[in-house]
């Protein structure tokens, strides 16, 4: 049997994790997050509050999630590239939700088959979900490089994403994986389980 897509991921900076343990995932205007530690690059975020697509839905009222790790902005945000901040590694947590859970929860949101400012990307509400691996691929997802003269779509199947609309409590969030056991130690001190943290350095580029 092939390997299915089973969780979806936020990248979150660790300065995070205390509002995080203590109110669940939230927008960026939420009332909590005032002291909120924003990473990945600003003009992309600013796009996505004022983009629209063709059902009319604001990207920017949506908390966005990928459904693999080693994401192409991440590559961005460890490296400092294309004007984003860099962070270190340690610095960078996955949230990580189960897609049973927001099934079962009969979650707000929409997912799509790439990035959602392609033109050729499909959105599809969320009771397309428990048909997500005819729609997205594992292997696209978890593609630990996207660049293929081979396949010059891959990258954009790669950022195909789960697009949450309202605050998820922390009672949706499945785990956590870090980098290192620096970064493990820092969420122990915000009230994290330590069974509920994986240190993975292969999520991270």
């Amino acid at each position: 049997m092939s390997n299915e897509i089973k969780y979806a991921f936020r990248i979150v900076h660790i300065s995070n994790m205390a509002d995080i343990v203590q109110y669940g995932i939230e927008h960026a205007n939420s009332s909590h997050s005032q002291e909120y530690t924003s990473i990945g690059d600003e003009s992309i975020i600013e796009k996505r509050r004022l983009n629209i697509n063709s059902d009319g839905i604001v990207l920017g009222d949506y908390i966005p999630f990928y459904f693999g790790p080693r994401s192409p902005m991440l590559y961005e945000i460890q490296h400092g590239f294309n004007n984003v901040k860099q962070r270190a590694p340690s610095e960078i947590v996955y949230v990580v939700v189960s897609i049973q859970a927001i099934i079962k929860g009969n979650i707000d949101c929409f997912f799509t088959d790439g990035h959602a400012f392609s033109r050729i990307t499909k959105f599809y509400d969320k009771y397309y979900l428990p048909k997500l691996n005819e729609i997205v691929c594992y292997n696209d997802v978890y593609a630990k490089y996207w660049k293929s003269e081979d396949d010059l779509d891959l990258k954009r199947r790669k950022e195909a994403e789960l697009l949450i609309k309202n605050n998820l409590p922390f009672q949706y969030i499945a785990g956590f994986v870090v980098y290192d056991d620096y970064a493990k130690t820092k969420l122990i001190d915000c009230g994290v389980d330590s069974t509920r943290i994986s240190v993975k350095p292969n999520f991270y580029f």
